[in-house]
């Protein structure tokens, strides 16, 4: 994708619930079109199984993010699942600046922080099929337990109330189609 014909870069948010599907969709993408910068998010929560530190997200201690927070750094956060996240608003900033695009793979809570500093954003909501296969893909995770996995669907049920707020929403049923559809966003 060329993105030095264009003064400012665009920013693309997508967000979906846990176990949606979002993080695969998102590097496909970024595989599509390596011009665009992955914005990697800060967390105070533990790495997963094969994450890694500055390429799936920037694991800090939770006493560094609530600095950074005192010193309004973040462009968007948000605790979710007992855990803080959030986003550089200097990494956002500078890089669209710079003409780059930025992809963000962030919560709805995140998402509608992010569109007061940046209302040309383009928002992308990816929907489970249904419920059933939602809680069929948090339990073939095996990274949480059931609790938490009743948690993560009743925090779903809440994100997928807001699916309206986003100029896109797709459901994520047939993962060819669902790539053409983004890669058909992210052209126009």
């Amino acid at each position: 994708m060329e993105t030095t014909t264009r003064s400012k870069g665009r920013l693309f948010i997508i967000s979906a619930p846990s176990g949606a599907g979002k993080t695969t969709l998102c590097r496909r993408l970024l595989a599509y079109y390596p011009d665009i910068v992955y914005s990697i998010s800060y967390t105070t929560r533990r790495p997963r199984l094969g994450e890694k530190e500055g390429k799936d997200y920037h694991f800090i201690s939770r006493e560094n993010f609530l600095e950074k927070k005192a010193l309004d750094y973040w462009a968007e956060w948000a605790r979710v699942h007992g855990h803080y996240y959030g986003t550089s608003a200097v990494f956002l900033s500078d890089s669209l600046a710079r003409g780059r695009d930025v992809l963000m793979d962030i919560d709805v809570q995140g998402a509608m922080q992010i569109l007061t500093r940046f209302p040309e954003a383009v928002t992308i909501f990816i929907m489970p099929p249904s419920m059933d296969v939602l809680r069929q893909r948090l339990t073939q995770r095996g990274t949480d337990s059931r609790a938490v996995i009743e948690k993560r669907l009743e925090n779903a049920a809440r994100e997928m109330e807001q699916k309206d707020l986003y100029r896109h929403v797709i459901v994520n049923d047939d993962l060819e189609i669902v790539m053409n559809e983004l890669i058909g966003i992210v052209k126009r």
